[in-house]
């Protein structure tokens, strides 16, 4: 079996290393990771520079552009045979609820996946405890579950995993993405020049966190598993913008 690995915290991510690591004792492992830590660069893709491909002393191959690019290079460049699987992390905190429109983890495997080959980012949630062996563990149960009961069509699942012991986790549970109140505000500073700088705010709190979603079922020691979709479409508000625009049509478009 041949896996894909890439992240948005770098290719030099402890994260990384221990999901390379643990899964090339059961797989073929190929690392195609950004050059620096990218994260929340969501699904952008380089279109104005040419991408540099290098390889690091540990093997690992890094590109100079976003996680979007490492898979997209990698996947339709770089490979003469394609990736049985793509796995994206072991990120450095959640990705769970709002944060995948944004997170760059989520945002590889979603091009693995667009790109036609079962995709899967795994985060540890919190990871003050650092506990990526864990994370790592899960992606291999994961991988071997896929192996032994493999998926006809591509799927795109983000994962999410307690930042506790193996041994400690409470189970697996399929959930639903929960929701964050607003993002704090931005962080106005001023740099030694005297110009005025500002830091994006922290996420908010979970809002939107009861059962069923992956903040509840993080918080109660069990992996969060949420299957995505990549249309947006918001299909219970078609009929009303048809009407809408219907009701407008005669001064926007006479």
């Amino acid at each position: 079996m041949r896996i894909l690995l890439s992240n948005d915290d770098g290719y030099f991510a402890p994260g990384l290393a221990c999901l390379a690591d643990f899964l090339s004792k059961m797989a073929e492992i190929i690392v195609v990771a950004p050059e620096r830590d990218r994260s929340g660069s969501s699904n952008s893709l380089t279109l104005d520079r040419p991408l540099n491909l290098q390889k690091s002393h540990n093997g690992f191959y890094y590109v100079n552009g976003t996680p979007t690019d490492c898979v997209h290079l990698a996947v339709t460049g770089m490979l003469d045979v394609m990736p049985d699987m793509i796995i994206s992390g072991i990120n450095q905190g959640a990705n769970m609820g709002d944060d995948t429109i944004y997170s760059g983890t989520v945002a590889a495997a979603t091009e693995g996946f667009l790109l036609g080959i079962p995709s899967i980012a795994v985060s540890l949630v919190n990871a003050s405890r650092g506990n990526y062996l864990t994370a790592a563990r899960v992606a291999a149960d994961m991988v071997s579950h896929f192996r032994e009961n493999e998926i006809q069509s591509p799927v795109l699942l983000n994962i999410n995993v307690p930042d506790i012991e193996y041994h400690q986790l409470k189970g697996i549970e399929v959930t639903r993405l929960g929701r964050r109140h607003k993002a704090e505000p931005v962080i106005k500073s001023q740099s030694p020049r005297g110009e005025v700088m500002y830091w994006v705010g922290a996420a908010g709190p979970a809002q939107d966190a009861g059962k069923g979603t992956d903040f509840y079922a993080t918080q109660n020691d069990r992996v969060s598993v949420t299957p995505l979709q990549i249309d947006l479409t918001r299909y219970d508000q078609l009929d009303f913008i048809a009407r809408w625009l219907d009701n407008q049509a005669p001064v926007m478009f006479k």
